[in-house]
């Protein structure tokens, strides 16, 4: 997901975030940004797990790959783990070290590759992946941050990340039927 830091070519050159912050391009918006990608591992119901916070250009599968190594008891915890990806996900390396983790990937088939295991699991599944993300970019205003220095746009991103998390939480232990639903904060 991105986190747009800055539209005009002036933030961009005046910037504290300069070095961290690069351009991107973002598939979903088609249009070019610059700024940073959040990279969120969570649970189907929306439970952040484990996130990284890279610049714009990063490779989203070393990005994924660092995540794991940052937090082995997240699948030591839980062995035999899928996690549900999209199609730039890809490589035999990559699922070649995601097979040594003991971590199954879900994910469309790239253009020329044959339909892979689970395809028709994928589409619900993504569902849930998009409305997460919807969550952080709509109802926490993500998109929107306002920030201008590095510690400023973690201290931020952290913010709703943990907003989110104890939402779920809370609605969890009060029993709630939609344990994403912020609905009720939502004033």
């Amino acid at each position: 997901m991105l986190v747009e830091c800055g539209r005009s070519r002036e933030t961009v050159k005046r910037s504290d975030l300069a070095g961290w912050a690069a351009y991107g391009y973002c598939a979903s918006h088609s249009r070019y940004f610059w700024g940073l990608r959040l990279h969120l591992l969570c649970t189907l119901g929306g439970l952040p797990v484990a996130f990284a916070l890279t610049g714009a250009k990063a490779d989203e599968r070393e990005t994924l790959l660092g995540m794991l190594d940052a937090a082995p008891e997240l699948m030591a915890a839980h062995p035999g783990q899928t996690i549900i990806a999209d199609k730039n996900y890809y490589g035999r390396d990559f699922e070649r070290a995601l097979t040594e983790r003991e971590v199954r990937l879900l994910r469309p088939a790239r253009k020329g590759e044959p339909e892979r295991a689970g395809a028709a699991l994928f589409k619900p599944l993504r569902q849930t992946i998009e409305s997460i993300n919807q969550t952080l970019k709509g109802q926490l205003d993500l998109e929107r941050h306002r920030a201008r220095t590095p510690a400023g746009v973690v201290i931020r991103v952290l913010i709703r990340v943990l907003a989110l998390t104890a939402a779920i939480w809370h609605n969890d232990k009060t029993g709630q039927p939609i344990k994403r639903s912020l609905i009720a904060y939502d004033h």
